[in-house]
């Protein structure tokens, strides 16, 4: 293959840490990866985080930072015997060259537990380096015994301007980048392409490509790379996998912005959520649970709302259903809070399992001819009621001084009044 027939991100791959860009929470002076490269002393490495943040060239050079074989695996196209093989390989490299070998395995979260267990002999003894990338944490897909033999690294999505440096590079460098075009490239096409690519070097490249061998050469052999350029060479695409701590953090940015009454952040998480494919019943069913436990009776009407909000996006889908979601969220979001119900039914559910069980009073069984009737003791700005032991001497409600609230903590005070 020739060298340029290689796509543009493989070509700018950095060679060595001084070219490596990013990361610089693990790869600083004085930090924990950057410590163990310089002692030569990793045995085992387990890299996550998003796509494009950098997890296989670091790989790579890590291997060549301590003097070893690089050999490149995908986990989701190899088997217990291809990395059976690569071991075996690497016995015969260490004993025959005195070399270690690096086994990057990329995707390592699709190794099932046999798979990953295969590794850990060699990786022991130190006959291996490992080296496992992700794009999940780590402890829910890779095995205990891989974990603690490893330095774990999380690596952030790129910059802004980690991305601006990469595409400048790729510009200007006539070897292995597009320095042979001629590119004029603008800053704010520069400025586009970064920020639509969230953080990931392979889409940034990949897109400056792709506009950079489209644009038609002018008379004096240059290529203009605009705005417009920019804006027709890549799309906005979000890391988002429903089975993923993305899924699970990017609803509880929203739930939490809701809950706290920002207003603007909530719609930004819906927004991320709808443009992500997210199932509209499930943001509706979210939206119902904290009508009552966030807004509870501050707002009763928020419960009414979030509920037929469930039953309306059943009905329409998308896109529609994108506008009944951002409606019911600005109600919640700007409504008054109060989570007195949720605090109420938690105590009560509490003492339920913790404590001896109470026995009903005779006089409020079923068909008890003790029982007095409420409706017949008429009391002004109450109606009926008289006191009466419903078995239960302990307070778990104590309701807001705000919204509708307000009015059932002034109906409870009032009966105090009357006791």
């Amino acid at each position: 293959m020739e060298k340029n027939s290689e796509p543009l991100a493989i070509r700018m791959r950095p060679k060595d840490l001084s070219d490596f860009i990013g990361q610089d929470h693990v790869l600083g002076e004085g930090k924990l990866l950057k410590r163990a490269l310089d002692s030569k002393k990793i045995v085992s490495l387990i890299l996550w985080g998003p796509a494009g943040c950098g997890k296989t060239s670091l790989g790579a050079i890590v291997a060549k930072e301590l003097n070893a074989e690089f050999q490149y695996l995908n986990a989701a196209f190899s088997s217990v015997s291809e990395v059976k093989k690569v071991i075996a390989q690497a016995h015969i490299r260490l004993n025959k060259e005195n070399k270690k070998t690096a086994i990057f395995i990329d995707e390592v979260h699709r190794f099932n537990k046999l798979q990953q267990e295969a590794l850990v002999p060699d990786t022991e003894n130190g006959t291996i380096i490992f080296i496992g990338a992700t794009i999940y944490i780590p402890h829910y897909y890779i095995i205990p015994s891989l974990i603690s033999r490893s330095i774990m690294a999380h690596f952030n999505p790129l910059t802004k301007e980690d991305l601006m440096i990469l595409l400048k590079r790729a510009v200007t460098n006539k070897e292995k980048g597009l320095g042979h075009l001629n590119l004029k490239i603008t800053n704010k096409a520069l400025e586009h392409l970064a920020i639509l690519s969230s953080g990931d070097a392979r889409k940034a490249l990949m897109s400056l490509e792709i506009g950079a061998l489209s644009i038609t050469v002018d008379s004096l052999g240059d290529r203009l790379f605009d705005l417009d350029v920019a804006k027709a060479s890549i799309q906005k695409n979000l890391f988002y996998d429903k089975a993923d701590s993305y899924h699970y953090d990017t609803i509880s940015a929203f739930i939490k912005s809701v809950r706290g009454s920002d207003v603007d952040s909530a719609l930004y998480w819906l927004a991320r959520m709808i443009k992500s494919g997210e199932d509209p019943r499930f943001i509706a069913r979210r939206l119902i649970i904290l009508s009552s436990e966030d807004v509870g009776n501050a707002d009763p009407f928020g419960l009414v709302l979030a509920t037929n909000c469930f039953k309306a996006v059943e009905c329409v889908g998308y896109p529609e259903a994108q506008l009944i979601l951002a409606q019911t969220t600005i109600y919640l979001a700007c409504s008054p809070k109060s989570n007195a119900a949720y605090k109420a039914i938690s105590k009560a559910i509490s003492d339920v399992e913790t404590q001896d069980s109470i026995e009903v009073p005779e006089h409020i069984k079923t068909n008890s001819k003790k029982y007095v009737y409420p409706h017949d003791f008429q009391k002004s700005g109450i109606g009926g009621y008289v006191k009466q032991d419903y078995g239960i001497n302990k307070k778990y409600y104590f309701p807001h001084d705000c919204g509708q609230e307000a009015r059932l903590k002034e109906f409870i005070d009032r009966l105090n009044e009357i006791q």
